[in-house]
């Protein structure tokens, strides 16, 4: 009888013991139908009625603490808070979970994180570590062992120093360089942000009162920095240009040609310092090559260098990343670290040094991961390409296909509305075609979307036949 009495409560009714022996001794509340069960009489009323009963009993209360409580909370949030934008690649991967979790059987294409396992001997670092009871906080920096084995891959594969001292381990990249940026800009600097641009470069400039200043760039020269529009935005504000490549969102590389000459910019400017995004260097398909920014002349003393473990080596989930750079810029960086997280995982950082123990750019291990990257990404380009009023630039790096699907704007659908942006455009795919990609205006370009290609060919097969027909009849409602 319990269980059946917690049901009923659960849904609204209302449980009455009889004063005496005969259940019908009570008498019945308004509106109400009773249950008899042994001596016990269970009134209820309609769910409706009973929400109804319960919002004016809670509007009384709240007004007569009203009167009688004068002071009110203030519920005001900081400047920062307000001005900073969520995230809108988490926001969709979020919303998409949540609707293949209610059984909706969606295609999630918005996240970054590559559909491979980490690789075994990494995995199996981490369950050793803690097997061998490496769970203990390590010095804030990251442990010797892992720094003195970054000092090593930066050297070998990079062609840039640094001395231990000169790394500090992180709780992944992301916080690399939210802390990099909180260090070295003063408020009213200005972070020069060349765009498209991962969705999270601007609001930390804004967390650390600075002014994202926004560099355009165009998909008919690859997304890539124009040196003369740089140089024109420069003045004494100017204190940190970031740079990304290969890019998320759009897979450009920068060529090294391009970068002397970016380099030689930046050499006029005293003040300026580089932030050089490389976590996507494994994840590059020949011809391209990576060139760190620091390792070109004089760029060295003015570069902070963020990398990590999460991309290439399939680590999204042990977070893990790094910094390097100048001493004096490094130090600063520990010490807000110090305050904010203190040292990344044990485990992860012993996992950590297996990674960076599997070879030249992550060994075999990796090279597989890439070459399954390339054929993914050559049938999206296939095809996209044979679409009508697609614009593509083709990535030369890391999992991403920024594709221009403006000539689409405009088209009203029955039942949705009108598609007038990147956002509109997604929401709609979403809906009709049941894949989630991610608007462009998130990147700094809204006319463009993001496809994420770290998922099955098979698929990406079945996402580019969604969407092609979910496209279909939108081409015949663009207003001429």
């Amino acid at each position: 009888m319990a269980a059946s009495t917690s049901s009923i409560s659960r849904l609204g009714f209302r449980h009455h013991q009889p004063l005496g022996t005969n259940p019908g001794s009570r008498s019945q509340p308004a509106g109400s139908v009773s249950v008899h069960s042994g001596s016990h009489c269970f009134y209820f009323k309609p769910l409706e009625a009973t929400r109804q009963s319960q919002l004016s009993r809670i509007s009384v209360v709240v007004k007569a603490e009203s009167r009688s409580e004068e002071m009110q909370v203030d519920i005001s949030l900081s400047p920062r808070v307000t001005a900073v934008k969520p995230s809108k690649t988490v926001a969709i991967t979020d919303q998409a979970t949540a609707l293949a979790q209610a059984g909706v059987p969606v295609i999630r294409l918005a996240a970054g994180e590559p559909d491979f396992d980490t690789p075994a001997v990494i995995a199996e670092a981490g369950i050793n570590a803690i097997r061998e009871g490496h769970t203990r906080y390590t010095p804030n920096a990251g442990t010797q062992e892992l720094r003195v084995a970054i000092c090593q891959k930066l050297k070998e594969e990079n062609g840039i120093s640094y001395k231990p001292d000169q790394v500090l381990v992180s709780n992944g990249a992301k916080q690399s360089i939210y802390q990099a940026i909180l260090a070295v800009c003063s408020p009213g600097d200005e972070v020069i942000i060349p765009a498209p641009f991962w969705v999270s470069y601007p609001e930390m400039a804004r967390l650390a009162d600075a002014t994202p200043v926004i560099l355009p760039t165009s998909i008919s020269e690859n997304f890539l920095l124009d040196p003369k529009q740089l140089e024109s935005k420069l003045n004494e504000k100017s204190r940190l240009l970031i740079l990304c490549s290969p890019s998320n969102p759009t897979g450009s590389v920068y060529p090294k040609k391009l970068l002397e000459e970016i380099a030689k910019i930046v050499a006029k400017h005293p003040r300026l310092l580089v932030l050089s995004d490389e976590i996507y260097e494994h994840i590059i398909y020949a011809p391209a090559t990576h060139t760190s920014f620091a390792s070109l002349p004089g760029m060295w003393e003015r570069t902070l260098t963020v990398n990590g473990f999460s991309k290439a080596f399939a680590m999204t989930g042990w977070r893990l990343g790094y910094l390097a750079g100048p001493k004096h810029f490094v130090a600063a960086c520990n010490k807000i670290q110090s305050q904010f997280t203190s040292g990344a995982s044990s485990i992860s950082q012993k996992a950590g040094v297996a990674a960076l123990g599997l070879g030249y750019a992550g060994g075999e291990a990796v090279s597989t991961m890439v070459k399954a990257f390339r054929e993914r990404r050559d049938f999206l380009i296939k095809s996209f390409g044979e679409m009508e009023g697609v614009g593509l630039s083709e990535p030369l790096g890391a999992f991403y296909l920024f594709i221009d699907f403006s000539s689409y704007y405009g088209a009203e659908v029955e039942g949705f509305g009108k598609i007038d942006d990147s956002d509109a455009l997604c929401r709609y795919l979403l809906d009709q075609a049941q894949v989630a990609l991610v608007p462009g205006v998130a990147f700094g370009d809204d006319s463009c979307i993001r496809i994420s290609y770290a998922a099955s060919l098979t698929t990406l097969q079945a996402a580019v036949e969604r969407i092609k027909k979910a496209l279909l009849p939108l081409k015949s409602a663009v207003p001429v």
